[in-house]
């Protein structure tokens, strides 16, 4: 599948990697030991702006900020409460601005609801018999600007929920009803959910977001008209020593396809994406804006990153059955296979051409659900984990070894 995010609405259509001048971090200043961003700093510009929900554990350490108005958007999280780093990437100028763009609004945040496809005959992005271009590229409001209803909160959990109608590209209306909670998971589960055992001098920050589509509609969608798909999306602040690590199921591509999808935007350069027999190494240095994607028949369910500069492993961890193959298909062009998506993303934000402004920088890592054909009254679940896990490499690599099939060394040392 080739899907096409917003970054590539929102810049320019060229390919073009070049290095960008390094700029202070806000709140950043000389000597300072604590990161340059605290989750404290980005809750408390949040808050100026906009409702902001934090969920938190009993010490405080653990914590996730919620913003209803952004689709019960996870903005962005800690495990070093107040003054601990903050994991997401916020847009800053955009929130502060409070202008409402018109393509799309690209607040950020590490984890927020999308559906697909964006492009093709089944498009929700474009309407009907539109040219796909950037001139007619619009999200659709539900998962842009509509502002999500806060069903139920608890210290640790948010729920929320958003009836709406869309139209795709070919005309059949979707009439869908969205549920979505956002669960602070206790260490104990988290430890559960990686399969090894707590390890000393790690900390960490884990939560889960469950997200329902429901068809609230007397129709049933079927392929023949169109499917719809949830797309979570994550967004990272990136660094220089930043490598997102993608297993991927070895074997012939004759049988299982190609091991990754690389020419979103041009192909990856060499120096930044590296691909194995059962994993795939790739730049998130925020940098170079490229692309790749796992589509179902080699992805294994999950996807992680390592900043090595920072002693952070990030672990997304999402729904996924290898028995169902058909995923949409997002590419900007009328499709000979509209169900021969991606399951698994990752994107790097950059200069969309030498000495230009990227969009963040940030980098991405993503999931999708299966395509949902559902009848009347039927719905489709698709839960996103992240954990964020801080701590020596030493104690980091055996974490990584059991989500990822590689050591922390391995992840490092990938692209040097």
């Amino acid at each position: 599948m080739r899907q096409i995010t917003w970054t590539l609405a929102a810049l320019v259509l060229l390919a073009g990697c070049a290095p960008e001048a390094e700029e202070p971090m806000p709140d950043q200043k000389a000597g300072e030991t604590k990161p340059a961003v605290t989750f404290g700093s980005d809750v408390a510009f949040l808050k100026k702006h906009v409702e902001t929900i934090v969920l938190s554990d009993a010490d405080g350490n653990a914590c996730v900020a919620v913003v209803p108005a952004y689709q019960g958007r996870v903005m962005t999280s800690t495990d070093g409460g107040t003054d601990g780093a903050s994991y997401g990437w916020i847009n800053r100028s955009l929130i502060e601005s409070g202008e409402t763009l018109e393509h799309i609004n690209p607040f950020g945040g590490e984890d927020r609801f999308w559906l697909g496809p964006e492009g093709g005959q089944y498009a929700i992005f474009f309407e009907k018999d539109e040219p796909f271009d950037l001139e007619h590229w619009q999200t659709p409001a539900p998962i842009d600007t509509d502002a999500w209803k806060a069903a139920e909160t608890t210290g640790t959990s948010a729920a929320f929920q958003h009836a709406f109608t869309v139209t795709n590209f070919s005309g059949f209306e979707f009439q869908v009803t969205a549920d979505r909670t956002i669960r602070l998971l206790a260490p104990d589960a988290a430890w559960k959910h990686l399969g090894v055992a707590p390890a000393d001098g790690v900390s960490l920050v884990a939560y889960e977001t469950v997200n329902r589509i429901t068809n609230a509609g007397e129709k049933p969608w079927t392929k023949e008209t169109g499917l719809l798909s949830i797309w979570i999306l994550g967004m990272y602040n990136p660094s220089a020593a930043t490598t997102v690590a993608c297993p991927i199921k070895p074997g012939p591509e004759a049988d299982l396809g190609p091991k990754v999808i690389d020419d979103y935007f041009g192909k990856v350069p060499a120096e930044r994406l590296v691909v194995e027999d059962d994993v795939a190494y790739f730049s998130g240095d925020g940098k170079c804006r490229s692309k790749i994607g796992i589509q179902p028949e080699r992805c294994t369910g999950v996807i992680g990153s390592y900043d090595a500069a920072a002693g952070v492993l990030t672990i997304v961890q999402f729904t996924f059955d290898p028995a169902v193959t058909d995923y949409v298909n997002s590419l900007w062009k009328l499709q000979d296979e509209p169900y021969n998506g991606d399951a698994a993303n990752s994107y790097n934000d950059g200069p969309a051409e030498p000495g230009a402004k990227p969009m963040g920088p940030f980098y991405e890592l993503e999931s999708s659900s299966p395509a949902a054909a559902l009848g009347p009254g039927a719905s489709l679940e698709h839960v996103h984990r992240t954990i964020h896990l801080r701590g020596p490499a030493a104690q980091l690599d055996p974490i990584a070894k059991a989500m990822l099939g590689v050591g922390i060394d391995e992840i490092a040392g990938a692209l040097k």
